[in-house]
């Protein structure tokens, strides 16, 4: 083992915390419904007992890995539904961005192919015979190939039952098998921990130091007369509602999406879209909650949120007071809450639609590389 621990990589301790542990950050907050980790054979139990500390163990399936990386991805992949979309990752990237699990993914979907990210080489590269430089290689056309790798589960579960030996990276599996694999921008902070200097240079990228973010969210809907309105968390009865796959509270929708760009946590869109169904109708301070709590995983905690919303009706002077106090309590800080018209241009000036804007400040400890 080139790091020299004495134990198994993902085990080995990175400030105060193993790097299976801080690899699980990123991976859990990114869209993914379910993580299977294979444990080294000679470390279940240690494995096991990381998960089992994390509060979010309850979305971790700890299972026990083969003798090498190939052999414990297959082992992984029985656990893996075949119509989903599978990404697969190495805990000795701890450093990982969350949103590059998002973007591989997105990328899957959309292909329908494999997917791997990657990194221009910024060196010459040279082959060699022994010792002896024998040619120079066109950089330009040569990368660095990172994880996480994404694929169909399917098909990659194919693969990997036919696949023979001598694979390094679980997209040469798939190739090997037939299948497509395209490449889409990886991170610098998606290195991979070989050495003690690589350990090092973690160690200093996680050095704590405080760092303050902020956020904006924009939501609008159009009015419905034929649904109950909600807006701010509140029921306004005899006002008419406005449409939308969910609520459609402008309010809440709009906070929602200033605290996750504020940790750069994506949208609204893609956190809670419209395309999954388990959303429908869902109260927009169950969004407002959520993004707290994605927040709280990335080390972020909000100072203060400023909404401002823009329509005819309902006035939301009469309950201002209500929808401080509701909302302060879902963000657990201070919310502002103010309401204007538009002097009767556009959507909401005719009184065709309500509008939101919102601003978000976010502070918490932590290292820059954590940052999503």
């Amino acid at each position: 083992m080139r790091l020299g621990a004495g134990v198994p990589k993902a085990l080995v301790p990175i400030a105060g915390r193993s790097m299976l542990d801080w690899a699980l950050d990123g991976v859990l907050a990114a869209q993914v419904d379910r993580v299977v980790v294979t444990a080294p054979p000679s470390a279940p139990g240690r494995v096991e007992a990381i998960v089992e500390a994390r509060p979010d163990a309850r979305r971790v399936t700890v299972v026990p890995g083969g003798p090498t990386r190939q052999e414990s991805v297959a082992i992984a992949l029985a656990e893996v539904d075949p119509d989903d979309v599978v990404l697969v990752h190495d805990a000795a990237r701890p450093l990982t961005p969350s949103l590059l699990f998002d973007l591989v993914r997105a990328a899957v979907v959309a292909t329908g192919a494999g997917v791997v990210p990657v990194l221009a080489l910024a060196d010459t590269v040279k082959q060699l015979d022994g010792s002896a430089v024998v040619a120079t290689l066109d950089r330009s056309r040569l990368v660095a190939v990172q994880t996480p790798q994404g694929f169909p589960a399917g098909a990659l579960q194919r693969a990997y039952a036919a696949a023979g030996t001598g694979h390094t990276d679980d997209a040469s599996v798939f190739a090997a098998a037939g299948g497509a694999v395209t490449a889409i921008p990886g991170e610098p902070d998606a290195f991979k921990v070989t050495t003690p200097w690589d350990l090092r240079r973690i160690e200093q990228l996680l050095a704590a130091e405080t760092v303050t973010r902020t956020g904006i969210g924009v939501d609008v809907h159009a009015v419905d007369p034929a649904r109950p309105l909600r807006l701010g968390g509140l029921d306004w009865p005899g006002e008419p509602g406005l449409a939308g796959h969910s609520d459609a509270d402008v309010v809440c929708h709009a906070i929602a999406d200033a605290l996750l760009s504020a940790g750069g946590l994506g949208d609204l869109g893609a956190r809670f879209g419209v395309d999954r169904a388990e959303e429908a109708g869902r109260a927009g301070i169950d969004f407002v909650t959520r993004s707290v709590s994605l927040l709280a995983d990335a080390g972020l905690t909000p100072l203060s949120v400023a909404v401002q919303v823009v329509g005819n009706r309902p006035r939301i002077g009469s309950r201002r007071d209500e929808i401080v106090a509701l909302l302060s309590a879902a963000v657990g800080a201070p919310v502002s809450v103010a309401g204007t018209t538009s002097d009767g241009l556009g959507l909401t000036g005719r009184g065709e639609g309500v509008a939101a804007i919102a601003t978000a400040l976010v502070t918490g400890r932590v290292g820059p590389s954590r940052l999503p």
